[in-house]
C-alpha cells in the first residue's frame, strides 16, 4: 500500500490532439512526469457510452479509431498498453450487486489513448476501460465513482476523459479559433467554483443549472466522466485545474485533478 494516487479528469477535445504538440498535450506530459507511476489505470471515457456497465478484460486491448474524416496519420496511431484482467474483476466485485459485464470486444477508444499517449507515451502501464451506462441518471455515475475510490490507495490511477463543455453544434472547425462563448465561460467558471467548494449536488443535478448548462452539456456523454472522478474525492482533498482553455469556442479543455 502506498500513497493515495490522484484522480484526474482530462478534457480531451479534438482527436487530433493525439498527434499534435500544443499547450494541452505539453501539460498532459507534465502531469505524467509529476504523478507517481501507477500500477494500472482505470479509464472512464465519453466514447464508451452504452446501455450497460462493462469493463475491458482483454490482456491486449486494441486501439479503437472511433471517428471519421481525419488525416490518415491519426488512424495509424497505436497505443499498445496491456490490459489488466485482475483489475477488471476487482472493479466487478467492488460494484456488486450491480451487474458488470467483463467485455473482451471493446478496447481503448480515443478518449483514452489520445490523452494517455502523451501522459504515458511508453504505453507500458496496464489500462482498463469502464463503460458509461447511458440509461442511468447522473447520480448513478457519481455513486460508482464513490465505490471505486478505494482503488486510489491501491496504486490505481482513475482517469475520466471527456469535456466539461462539449457543444459540437457551435464548434468552429476552421483554422480561426474564436473567443469562447460567454455561456461556456460562465458555466466552466461556475463548475470550477462548485468543485473547489466541494459542492457535488449541483454538479450531479446539472440539468437544473439553467441555460448555460444546457448549452454546455447538450448530451451527457462527455460530462459524466467528470462525475466518476469527483465521486472519488477524499475528505478535505484539494482540487486543482492543471490545464485550462476553451477550444473552438465551445469545447472546454479543463483538466480537473483531485490530490
Amino acid at each position: 500500500m502506498s500513497e493515495v494516487l490522484p484522480a484526474i479528469f482530462f478534457g480531451h477535445g479534438n482527436p487530433m490532439n493525439a498527434v499534435l504538440n500544443n499547450s494541452y498535450t505539453e501539460a498532459w506530459r507534465r502531469i505524467g512526469k509529476q504523478t507517481t507511476r501507477p500500477k494500472a489505470i482505470l479509464s472512464i471515457s465519453a466514447h464508451w457510452f452504452v446501455p450497460e456497465t462493462g469493463v475491458t478484460i482483454s490482456t491486449a486491448p486494441k486501439t479503437i479509431h472511433d471517428f471519421g474524416g481525419f488525416p490518415q496519420e491519426l488512424y495509424q496511431v497505436q497505443y499498445p498498453a496491456p490490459g489488466d484482467p485482475d483489475l477488471a474483476r476487482r472493479v466487478q466485485k467492488m460494484l456488486a450487486p450491480l451487474p458488470v459485464q467483463l467485455d473482451n470486444s471493446w478496447g481503448l477508444d480515443h478518449g483514452t489513448w489520445s490523452v494517455l499517449r502523451h501522459v504515458y507515451p511508453g504505453a507500458d502501464i496496464p489500462v482498463v476501460q469502464l463503460s458509461i451506462d447511458e440509461s442511468q441518471p447522473a447520480s448513478f455515475h457519481f455513486e460508482i465513482g464513490r465505490k471505486l475510490a478505494p482503488l486510489r490507495a491501491e496504486d490505481i490511477l482513475i482517469v475520466g476523459s471527456g469535456n466539461l463543455v462539449h457543444n459540437l453544434h457551435t464548434y468552429a472547425w476552421g483554422k480561426h479559433m474564436p473567443d469562447p462563448y460567454d455561456w461556456a465561460v460562465r458555466f466552466e467558471e461556475g463548475a470550477k467554483q462548485m468543485m473547489t467548494a466541494g459542492e457535488d449536488k449541483p454538479l450531479i443535478d446539472y440539468e437544473k443549472l439553467g441555460r448555460d448548462a444546457m448549452l454546455s452539456i447538450p448530451t451527457p456523454d462527455h460530462y459524466l466522466p467528470l462525475l466518476y472522478v469527483i465521486g472519488t474525492r477524499q475528505r478535505g482533498e484539494a482540487v486543482t485545474f492543471p490545464v485550462e482553455g476553451v477550444d473552438g469556442g465551445s469545447i472546454s479543455m479543463l483538466t480537473v485533478q483531485l490530490g
